[in-house]
């Protein structure tokens, strides 16, 4: 029996008993669970796996896997076949790649593979040596590779996850190097996806309109010589695939053996994980997907092995981007399950900075709002365009992190810097009705101790201050705009990122789902000019709306950053965004622009991964090198030539 058939052998189903004790502790703990969304079935896949009802955080690898396509040779890529090479010293001699600075980011460990690497990297040091053949042959004139070298490829993933399992990792996140490596997921995910060339085929490293319209002529060149048997997964991999897209399909087949963790990237990742299904369809239950990629095909990746993903942040890039950050949340839900048990019904309540809106009503006149609206500070644009044109520059395809270049890009006009550090200073402020509060009370004490205990949680993930401000609902809006205005900018005086939420009480109705029901037409659009919506707001909404508000105008005025949370949050943002347009670039939509976590819980945990997401795109553009200063070469072909050609 082969080292591949042993394997799929062993893979059993996840503990079930230990995922179901966990979900039944944590409906105890916090009887509204089921609005943590994706953290929730996170954390219950993740105890089902390792088998354990106190599960810890794991310990984690990055694996990325190097390979050469002879199928480049038809010119699909925007880079150079040696870039291949290039990189890979990239992540072991200069360590300026992106899986570099996302393995800094999530704690993992890096382990760099030449599984065919047409060069020879005997000088690379720290390289895991694993050379099949010096690259695939080109699929585009026949098969890849023989059914053999298929073979060897995914039994030396195999190998690789039993070495790791046995050092105590129990959580991979691969990735991937190789010039043309998405022409050969393209074919693979066509074959068994089901799709057309068409359908399958994407931009892959930022290639030009004629570049992509050559490549789906290739891959279906690819799939009409080499007609691979969707049956037999070896069979579309030794025809069509690369030889670390079988590593990878191994280490997840090794993976599922020894009881670990898969969380897979983007479209190669992907196409791996459809070689492995395909292998051996009991591997799924152990994997996660991290995000949608911007490449063509990945949904039907995704809709194939019945996939969520967590973040859609438009990447084109493999190296383990999306999975770097998806780690993270793991980490979070793990930590807030923790809190609930250590804590049990006991409130967290010396985690908080808690003040009561004032009794007496201040003066609010049209001359504060106006100072706010016609004083607001604007983004340096000269920090902004240096960051960016570090960022253009840095060793990855022109634009390929999406979002994160986008924040980051935001972040350092907001700071004017064109490299903001990644640990800056952050609060979380929560806007909360007062109630029957009195400043004699314990305030947190009117709110659920389980909610509260979320909360702490995740601030502490975040590294995040917490402050509640209590809004009495009896006095007019402005006393409340001045309320909130008053505590954001003490807040935002000395934090440049801050969160901002509501936080509705247990008994009462959620503030989200009433402020959409009053202000969002059926389709999610804006149902009223923006200088009339606190008029429509519910009366007994309106002083948490004004106090919104004011902190939103308050903290863009101080050049913080604002991270939204909740629905509830994000509505009156959209609003306040109408009626004062320069404090747009001040803000930063979480849910669901950048995740799609379908948490419903307010207080501050989207606030609180977003900050996450901030941290990630400050350790891309601090950690990486450039073109320049990593040696590898710059675009031939796309957007990336021209612009990365003076690196």
């Amino acid at each position: 029996m082969s080292l591949l058939d042993e394997t799929i052998v062993r893979i059993a189903p996840p503990d079930g008993e230990a995922a179901s004790s966990v979900e039944h502790r944590l409906r105890e703990l916090f009887p509204q669970g089921e609005k943590l969304g994706i953290l929730r079935s996170m954390l219950l896949q993740y105890a089902g796996i390792m088998g354990e009802i106190h599960p810890e955080p794991p310990k984690r690898c990055t694996v990325i896997c190097c390979a050469d396509h002879g199928v480049a040779a038809m010119r699909v890529s925007a880079y150079p076949p040696e870039t291949t090479l290039q990189m890979t010293a990239n992540y072991l001699i200069s360590r300026g790649g992106t899986a570099n600075a996302l393995s800094n980011f999530s704690g993992a460990d890096l382990a760099v593979a030449d599984l065919g690497i047409a060069a020879d990297t005997g000088d690379i040091p720290g390289l895991l040596r694993h050379k099949i053949a010096f690259g695939t042959q080109n699929a585009a004139l026949g098969p890849a590779m023989t059914r053999a070298q298929a073979l060897q490829a995914v039994e030396t993933g195999i190998e690789l996850a039993g070495r790791y399992a046995e050092k105590g990792y129990r959580c991979f996140l691969p990735g991937e190097m190789g010039i043309a490596n998405t022409t050969s997921s393209a074919a693979i995910c066509s074959v068994l996806c089901g799709i057309s060339p068409e359908d399958a085929t994407g931009r892959g490293t930022n290639i030009s309109d004629e570049r992509l319209r050559k490549k789906v002529e290739i891959v279906r060149q690819v799939l009409d010589i080499n007609r691979p048997d969707p049956e037999d997964g070896l069979d579309v991999l030794a025809k069509v695939g690369g030889f670390e897209l079988g590593c990878i399909a191994g280490l997840i087949l090794g993976a599922a053996a020894h009881r670990s963790l898969v969380l897979l990237d983007g479209f190669n990742t992907g196409a791996a994980a459809l070689i492995a299904h395909a292998l051996a369809p009991a591997c799924r239950p152990y994997l996660m997907c991290s995000h949608l990629a911007a490449e063509k095909g990945h949904r039907a990746i995704l809709r194939k092995l019945e996939l969520h993903p967590y973040l859609d942040m438009h990447f084109r890039l493999g190296e383990a981007t999306g999975s770097s950050i998806a780690v993270n949340f793991l980490d979070a839900a793990i930590g807030l399950y923790r809190e609930l048990e250590q804590s049990g019904a006991e409130s967290p309540i010396s985690g908080f900075t808690e003040e009561i809106m004032p009794e007496e009503v201040p003066v609010v006149t049209d001359k504060t709002f106006d100072f706010y609206l016609n004083t607001m500070p604007h983004l340096s644009k000269p920090a902004m365009e240096a960051c960016q044109n570090r960022l253009d520059h840095l060793a990855k395809p022109l634009y390929s992190l999406g979002r994160l270049e986008q924040i980051a890009v935001q972040m350092a006009g907001i700071a004017d810097d064109e490299r903001p550090d990644s640990d800056m200073a952050r609060s979380l402020l929560c806007f909360a009705p007062a109630g029957g509060v009195s400043e004699e009370d314990h305030l947190a004490d009117h709110l659920s101790a389980g909610h509260l205990q979320v909360i702490h949680a995740l601030s502490l993930h975040a590294e995040a201050d917490i402050s509640i401000g209590y809004v009495r609902d009896e006095q007019p809006p402005t006393a409340a705009f001045d309320f909130g205005r008053t505590l954001a900018e003490d807040i935002s005086f000395t934090t440049p990122i801050l969160g901002l939420s509501v936080l509705t009480p247990d008994a009462a109705p959620p503030i989200g789902r009433e402020l959409r029901e009053a202000l969002l037409s059926e389709n999610g659009d804006l149902r009223f000019p923006p200088e009339e919506f606190l008029t429509h707001v519910p009366k007994h909404l309106k002083g948490l709306a004004g106090a919104l508000t004011g902190a939103l105008i308050a903290a863009a005025h101080n050049s913080s950053l604002i991270v939204l949370d909740d629905m509830g949050t994000e509505i009156i943002a959209r609003y306040v965004e109408r009626l004062c347009p320069d404090i747009r670039p001040y803000v930063l939509h979480v849910q669901p622009a950048l995740l799609q976590m379908d948490i419903t819980l307010d207080g501050g945990i989207l606030s609180c991964l977003g900050m996450k997401v901030i941290d990630a795109s400050l350790h891309v553009l601090n950690d990486m090198k450039t073109f320049r200063e990593s040696g590898v070469s710059v675009a031939n072909d796309g957007p990336g030539a021209e612009r990365q050609g003076g690196s």
